[in-house]
């Protein structure tokens, strides 16, 4: 009696494809809801209209004479965005799991690496969608932004995104409800967008908000994103606090990745 064939591994799809395909799914699902998309833009938009003209006449901060809060909170408001936009973006893997979706994707050949990437990559796509809407006000602010300084602007975006984004996936993963994420996040996440410089300047506060301020993450992001609106490339790149908040930046955003993928590789008992 001949020996029966033993069973031959279920071919590993690559981590490129596997990502790809997750991000282009999250796109999708997004572009797919108009309320979402025109929710997901005016909220950032009315705050920055309705604050930037409250405060602008009695924004006077040392050193930005001649600056409007309208100007001064644009950057702000980018930064707002993308960090609405990129967090609550990861509301999709509790979604997921409770569809069973995120179940069959655990137990097919891919890598882990491949499910948060996958995820954090659509997560910022759909919040460089929102925020490069919003950056076409640029020349209506009277800002003249280079070719170079688009593209500083741009990679900050990016690398913040992702940072947020990664940031909400870790969390999201062991949440069981949308409601319970949401109450988490937001208790969680606007303190941190308000000590990063985007509502006032660092300049002038109280000693120990300044401290809370230099420790915030998102206050580094926050510098690499304004930095580029008003000053050449070059003086940007040589500015110690952008290179600064560069590296704070990077770090943030691996050690963000590196949690998810720690999250995803430990099993979960609703997973």
């Amino acid at each position: 009696m001949s020996p029966q064939p033993s069973a031959l591994p279920l071919p590993s799809a690559s981590l490129f494809s596997v990502s790809a395909a997750l991000a282009r799914r999250e796109f999708t699902r997004f572009i797919r809801q108009p309320q979402r998309v025109v929710g997901s833009l005016g909220q950032p938009v009315l705050f920055w209209v309705f604050l930037g003209a409250g405060f602008t006449p009695s924004f006077q901060p040392p050193g930005m004479s001649g600056m409007s809060y309208l100007e001064y909170f644009y950057p702000g408001v980018l930064m707002m965005m993308i960090l609405f936009a990129s967090v609550f973006s990861t509301i999709t893997v509790i979604e997921d799991r409770d569809q069973g979706f995120l179940q069959g994707v655990l137990v097919a050949p891919i890598p882990r690496l491949a499910i948060v990437l996958g995820k954090v990559f659509g997560g910022t796509s759909i919040a460089l969608f929102q925020a490069m809407i919003l950056l076409l006000a640029t020349p209506f602010l009277g800002l003249s932004v280079t070719v170079g300084g688009l593209t500083l602007i741009v990679m900050a975006m990016i690398l913040t995104s992702i940072g947020y984004t990664a940031l909400g996936f870790a969390i999201a993963w062991s949440m069981k409800s949308t409601a319970g994420f949401h109450a988490i996040m937001m208790v969680f996440l606007m303190p941190l967008w308000l000590l990063s410089g985007a509502l006032f300047p660092t300049a002038g506060a109280p000693g120990w908000l300044a401290g809370l301020m230099a420790i915030n993450p998102v206050a580094h992001a926050m510098t690499i994103l304004r930095a580029p609106f008003y000053a050449s490339p070059a003086s940007v790149l040589a500015s110690a606090s952008y290179q600064t908040g560069l590296a704070v930046v990077v770090v943030w955003v691996a050690l963000g990745l590196w949690v998810s993928v720690r999250r995803v590789s430990t099993r979960d008992g609703g997973l």
